[in-house]
């Protein structure tokens, strides 16, 4: 995929991510052209926004977080999902939650 296709991906799927104010910075195209000049697979980012979602809608009590700003907060998740990938089950298992509490879909 072409880096304008891929970051047009993946600031779509930003804007729409529980939390995440409805807006794209500079900061957060430059990331997203980051991701992909390292190579990080739609995919991965993909997951790391399903598992971003996943514990973010787990906090105790239902308190209400400080909204996501950045794009970057997710870099974080990224790199733990590189160097321990959980098994594709879970992360489906997590989508189907996510899609069904929260109602974020990767459409």
């Amino acid at each position: 995929m072409d880096r304008a296709a891929y970051v047009a991906r993946i600031l779509h799927l930003y804007r729409k991510l529980p939390g995440a104010l409805d807006r794209v910075l500079r900061d957060d195209r430059r990331t997203a052209s980051d991701l992909h000049r390292r190579g990080i697979s739609i995919a991965v980012v993909e997951d790391a926004f399903i598992l971003t979602t996943a514990r973010r809608a787990a906090v105790p009590n239902g308190q209400p977080l400080d909204p996501i700003r950045v794009l970057r907060y997710i870099l974080p998740v990224i790199d733990e999902l590189l160097s321990a990938p959980p098994a594709p089950e879970y992360i489906r298992y997590l989508e189907a939650r996510v899609r069904q509490r929260c109602r974020f879909t990767l459409d």
